[in-house]
């Protein structure tokens, strides 16, 4: 499961794939939150989205977008707070948590860490076979980390079999 963390909108995607294989679409979406309302039931909100979301479909691991400085100071913590939502709720499921950055996922997806937006978003339609391009850009990023997570691969997966494991287990 991909999460691009934000707090007025959150895209959330979940793929099929995993290292050598091409990816499959299961689902997108984007959780939206109010700015009318306190950071607090801001928060619930993203949370409640981020529960029914792993309830839904059970992912292995979960990929969240790694932080990065901007020029926006307020909008840096916000982004902060909601990653750490979607840390909690993953962590809450016993889900391991793996971090990209933006360059990262965009390497993965288009081959240059340097892509806008439109690029990965055209890549991650192609890859993904899906009719047309995700919208808003929250969900394109969303489907493109996990994308991004299944191609790379990593010691998040091989817990993640173990995890699946144990739940199988009597």
């Amino acid at each position: 499961m991909g999460v691009d963390p934000g707090l007025t909108r959150c895209g959330m995607a979940v793929v099929r794939g995993t290292v050598g294989r091409p990816p499959s679409f299961v689902a997108v979406g984007v959780a939206r939150t109010g700015t009318e309302l306190d950071i607090g039931q801001r928060l619930l909100t993203l949370e409640q989205a981020l529960e029914t979301w792993i309830e839904k479909h059970r992912p292995d691991v979960v990929a969240i977008e790694r932080v990065f400085a901007q020029h926006n100071r307020a909008s840096v913590i916000d982004t902060a707070q909601a990653a750490g939502v979607a840390a909690l709720v993953a962590a809450r499921h016993a889900l391991p948590v793996s971090f990209h950055t933006p360059s990262e996922v965009k390497a993965a997806v288009t081959g240059s860490g340097r892509a806008d937006k439109a690029q990965v978003t055209a890549m991650v339609t192609t890859i993904l076979k899906l009719t047309a391009p995700p919208r808003p850009a929250d969900a394109a990023d969303a489907l493109a980390l996990a994308v991004c997570h299944a191609w790379r691969g990593g010691h998040t997966n091989r817990y993640a079999a173990l995890v699946a494991a144990a739940r199988k287990a009597p």
